[in-house]
């Protein structure tokens, strides 16, 4: 569910799954109205839905409108899947772990000590922070055009990173001091086909810079980030990774992931 949502891939990657692994799953896109989220729900709920994923703009609004929410998911504050159980929906958050695990698996390389760059402050952003400070990076900043939301993220997670040992900031697009070996956007940017949001001096020479969008959208991104000497990655690997942690959580069987992102990188070079 998600506006605009014609572009997901995610029914292919379901169908997929599916296939590998013997379940029985029906798995579609909804074009949700931006003012009928919660009606959207509903109405799938009364269809016999058993879950969904949620995607742009709605990961804030799920997060409000769930009965109950893991402890992943009330940290984000957004939620990327709901569960749904009788009247009850149950919220959840599997775009951190994707990220993580994309990243570190499927690019090899690990964020432990670490610098990162995480470009926004809304759903995508406030779904990655937790599983990346738990990676324990050296120094984490959520940079975001309006400082104050990037606080306020920065903030929820506050008590995680001095746990995790991290050094963790707020900063503006255009206040953002020292260089990284990560970069990650999660703003609307690529989306809307804007440039990107910083300037090339915070990338370290071969840094890892990811988009969270991917397909055309990303293009534009990954030739920044190539053309600034980095390494570019765009967030189909997040896509999938964070997929097959919804999966796990409905049918009780973790698919094989990284065949399905090799298939699926196949498929969109056609």
């Amino acid at each position: 569910m998600g506006n605009p949502v014609e572009h997901s891939k995610s029914p292919w990657i379901h169908a997929r799954f599916a296939a590998l692994t013997g379940e029985p799953v029906a798995y579609g896109k909804r074009l949700i109205p931006l003012d009928g989220f919660a009606a959207g729900v509903r109405a799938f709920m009364a269809e016999g839905g058993k879950g969904c994923n949620i995607t742009v703009p709605f990961k804030f609004q799920a997060a409000s409108l769930v009965t109950r929410r893991s402890a992943r998911a009330a940290l984000a504050d957004a939620c990327n899947i709901l569960s749904f159980e009788g009247q009850s929906i149950v919220g959840d958050n599997t775009d951190g772990i994707g990220f993580v695990m994309d990243i570190e698996r499927n690019a090899g390389v690990p964020l432990a000590g670490r610098d990162l760059l995480l470009l926004g402050a809304g759903g995508a952003a406030a779904g990655v922070l937790g599983p990346i400070l738990e990676r324990r990076p050296r120094r984490v900043v959520v940079a975001n055009r309006t400082v104050a939301k990037a606080r306020a993220l920065v903030d929820r997670h506050a008590m995680l990173a001095q746990a995790q040992g991290v050094t963790l900031e707020a900063a503006g697009l255009d206040g953002i001091t020292g260089t990284f070996d990560v970069v990650a956007n999660a703003t609307a940017s690529s989306m809307s086909g804007s440039e990107v949001p910083v300037d090339a001096r915070v990338l370290k020479p071969g840094a890892l810079a990811c988009d969270m969008m991917y397909g055309p959208a990303a293009a534009g991104f990954l030739q920044w980030a190539r053309a600034h000497g980095a390494v570019g990655r765009d967030g189909l690997g997040m896509l999938v990774e964070q997929a097959a942690e919804a999966f796990l959580l409905w049918r009780g069987i973790r698919p094989p992931s990284a065949q399905v992102l090799a298939e699926l990188r196949a498929e969109m070079a056609k």
